[in-house]
C-alpha cells in the first residue's frame, strides 16, 4: 500500500493538476479570511473552503491514470488497493494544506475568548472533517460510480454544496460549530469522528465496486 500511495502521490504532484485546486483554496481563504477577524469564524471559513478542493483533488487522483497504466497497477497491487491508494492520496494532500492554513489563520486571527492551542485544535478537527467529507464527495462522483466525465464534473460542485448545507453532514456540523461559536472554542470531535467513519465506509464500498465493475 505504501508503494501505491507514493505512486499516486507522485502522479498527482508531477502532473501539476493540483495547482488549480490549490489556487481555488488560496482565493477562498484570501477573500473570506482577514487578519484580525475572530479566529474561530475564520477557521470555519477556511475549513469550509477546503471541502470542494478535497473533492476535486480526489477526483483528479482517481482519473489521472490512463487505462493501460491502471491495468498494470491493478495487476501489481490489486484493483481495490490501487483505488484506495488513489483515494488516500487525493484526500491526504488537502488535509496537509488545510493544516497549514489553520496554523496561519490561528496566528493572525483575533483570539478574544479563546486560546491559540484551543483554536488551532478546533480548526484542525474542522479541517479534517471537511477534507474527508470532500473526499467522500469526490469518490462518489468519480469512477466506478460516475464514468462520464461531463456528469462527473457537473456533480462535483453540486455534491460539495450539498455536503456543506445538508443537515447531518459532518462538514456542516464542524463549520457551524466554529462560525457560530460565541465564546471559547468547542472542538468538533463528533463531526471529525463521523467524517472518519463516513470516509472509511465510502472507501470500502468504492474499493469493492471497483473490483466488481472495472
Amino acid at each position: 500500500m505504501t508503494a501505491l500511495l507514493r505512486y499516486h502521490s507522485a502522479l498527482f504532484l508531477r502532473s501539476q493538476r493540483w495547482l488549480a485546486p490549490l489556487l481555488l483554496y488560496a482565493a477562498v481563504v484570501a477573500v473570506g479570511v482577514r487578519p484580525g477577524d475572530p479566529v474561530l469564524g475564520s477557521l470555519g471559513i477556511a475549513a469550509a473552503g477546503l471541502l470542494p478542493v478535497s473533492a476535486w483533488s480526489v477526483r483528479i487522483c482517481l482519473t489521472q491514470e490512463p487505462p493501460a497504466a491502471r491495468a498494470v497497477t491493478a495487476a501489481a497491487g490489486g484493483r481495490s488497493r490501487g483505488h484506495l491508494a488513489a483515494l488516500l492520496a487525493g484526500a491526504g494532500w488537502p488535509v496537509l494544506v488545510g493544516a497549514v492554513a489553520a496554523g496561519a489563520v490561528t496566528g493572525t486571527g483575533d483570539l478574544a475568548g479563546t486560546s491559540g492551542p484551543a483554536a488551532l485544535l478546533a480548526g484542525l478537527l474542522a479541517t479534517t472533517a471537511c477534507a474527508l467529507t470532500g473526499g467522500v464527495v469526490g469518490a462518489l462522483v468519480s469512477r466506478p460510480f460516475v464514468r462520464a466525465p461531463g456528469w462527473s464534473v457537473a456533480a462535483l460542485p453540486l455534491g460539495s454544496l450539498l455536503a456543506l448545507v445538508t443537515t447531518g453532514s459532518p462538514a456542516k456540523h464542524a463549520v457551524t460549530a466554529l462560525v457560530a461559536a460565541g465564546g471559547g472554542a468547542d472542538p468538533p470531535w463528533a463531526a471529525c469522528a463521523a467524517a472518519v467513519v463516513l470516509a472509511a465506509v465510502t472507501a470500502v464500498v468504492a474499493g469493492r465496486a471497483t473490483a466488481r465493475l472495472e
